[in-house]
């Protein structure tokens, strides 16, 4: 004996089609044991398995179906099975951005995801604009042999793909600890300052070899504020009027806030600079370098401890166990080398337009220019972020 149907209704999308279609199975002695429904571009999928808890007729639920949905123009398959497919255990979510998003793209991750004999459970739609974001639900796979899989796939389609595990974690409280330069704002600041001071090529040389992993960021920190010395402190304002959020930064701290979620911003820069983008984005938790400033000028050094490669990780983690966060929820966002050990340290680092050394030691990297992009790594939808703010009266 057959114990189970599976029932599939296909066509345009109408209401009431998942009302009729329930309401004639009701007649049958059959129960629901899984539903699910997903409408794409105004056409309905509809499936349903249903289990017999006493004899059923096939033919007739056939007919009976087939007589509501046949004049909707839509089609109904029914077919009988004495097993039924379990849910499988989810283990991994694969989001994919891109712009464009190309079927050859798309044929060459799932193709990758088949090879590792794995099976794509889900696929859900996060964003279409300003990217095209879709993730994947995966069962089957070990999540470090498939991400470095598809960090090739990824590199040979310019696109980006995270591989994250699925668990309750994903939706509790998180915090979500931001770099500063070329991260939350377009611009180096100390290159700023170097250009004010007239030292704008030495400073920039040792920036680049301290971002590449070629010097040690304290040792080339301390050089380029040496060069600062003698700079009016006056400068400071100047340099924040010519700063430049990276576009969707406020989108993304605004998301965050309205989802309870912790932000914090954590540099490499200076707390002069650091603080006030802080204030205007919401952030209360930041942790920068202090310049020191006698009689107006900049001396060239820094006050207290350095907020270096390690202190940025110690920072994430002060942060975390202050706020009552747990690492599991924890998420870093950084473009440097001095970033790597926060970005390690975090259950999720995210490398934002980083350079290679360090896109290619970090959990997942984002290429794109909007900084909210992160939300669709988090599986916050861009509908719902647009909803939140269209309801927002101050925003």
């Amino acid at each position: 004996m057959d114990d189970y149907l599976v029932l599939t209704v296909i066509g345009l999308d109408q209401s009431g089609t998942t009302a009729g279609v329930t309401r004639i199975l009701s007649n049958y002695p059959l129960v629901i044991t899984q539903l699910q429904q997903i409408v794409l571009q105004g056409e309905l999928v509809l499936g349903l398995t249903l289990k017999k808890t006493s004899t059923v007729d096939n033919e007739q639920v056939q007919k009976d179906v087939e007589s509501f949905v046949k004049p909707r123009g839509m089609t109904v398959r029914i077919t009988a099975t004495n097993e039924v497919q379990s849910t499988p255990d989810l283990q991994l979510l694969v989001t994919v951005l891109g712009n464009p998003l190309t079927p050859i793209a798309v044929a060459a991750i799932t193709g990758t995801i088949a090879s590792h004999s794995a099976n794509i459970d889900r696929i859900r739609q996060v964003a279409e604009y300003p990217v095209t974001a879709i993730e994947f639900e995966v069962s089957g796979a070990g999540q470090e042999i498939l991400s470095s899989a598809l960090a090739d796939v990824a590199r040979t389609n310019s696109i980006d793909i995270a591989v994250q595990r699925a668990s309750l974690d994903r939706r509790g409280v998180h915090l979500v600890v931001l770099d500063v330069d070329s991260t939350l704002i377009k611009q180096e600041v100390i290159d700023i300052l170097a250009r004010f001071a007239g030292v704008e090529k030495q400073v920039s040389e040792i920036t680049h070899r301290a971002m590449n992993g070629e010097l040690d960021f304290s040792e080339s920190l301390n050089q380029r504020v040496s060069l600062l010395a003698g700079l009016p402190a006056s400068v400071l304002t100047q340099v924040r009027s010519e700063i430049e959020f990276t576009p969707c930064a406020a989108t993304l701290c605004r998301t965050l806030h309205r989802l309870g979620f912790h932000v914090a911003l954590v540099s490499g820069g200076f707390t002069e600079i650091v603080a006030p983008l802080a204030t205007e984005l919401g952030v209360i938790n930041v942790r920068a370098n202090e310049l020191e400033v006698v009689d107006g000028r900049l001396t060239g050094r820094l006050i207290g401890e350095i907020v270096d490669r390690s202190g940025k990780a110690s920072a994430l983690k002060d942060f975390a166990r202050e706020l009552g966060v747990p690492m599991s929820r924890t998420i870093a966002v950084g473009d440097g080398a001095n970033d790597l050990d926060m970005l390690n340290a975090a259950a999720l680092g995210i490398a934002f337009n980083a350079k290679p050394f360090v896109r290619d030691r970090a959990d997942s990297a984002l290429t794109s220019p909007y900084l909210d992009t992160i939300l669709y790594l988090m599986g916050i939808n861009r509908a719902e972020i647009e909803q939140a703010d269209r309801k927002d009266p101050v925003w």
